[in-house]
């Protein structure tokens, strides 16, 4: 039987992310958190700090205006 829950990686473009933190509140699992190191730009950008918690609902990708998250399915 194939594996119906395939593992979910979320990508974040770092250095575009502006840290407003629309994806952390919309996260229904509380997955996705603002990171302690911050990008080139001085900002703490978001990323996924508990991947065993993401469902892959694309929420945060959705949420973000500036398109920085991108939902990843592996087989």
């Amino acid at each position: 039987m194939p594996n119906t829950k395939a593992p979910i990686a979320i990508a974040v473009t770092e250095e575009f992310c502006k840290g407003c933190g629309l994806c952390v509140a919309v996260c229904p699992k509380q997955a996705i958190q603002l990171a302690d190191r911050m990008n080139s730009r001085g900002i703490h950008p978001a990323h996924l700090a508990h991947p065993e918690d993401c469902t892959g609902c694309t929420h945060c990708a959705i949420m973000c205006p500036d398109a920085c998250l991108r939902i990843f399915r592996s087989e």
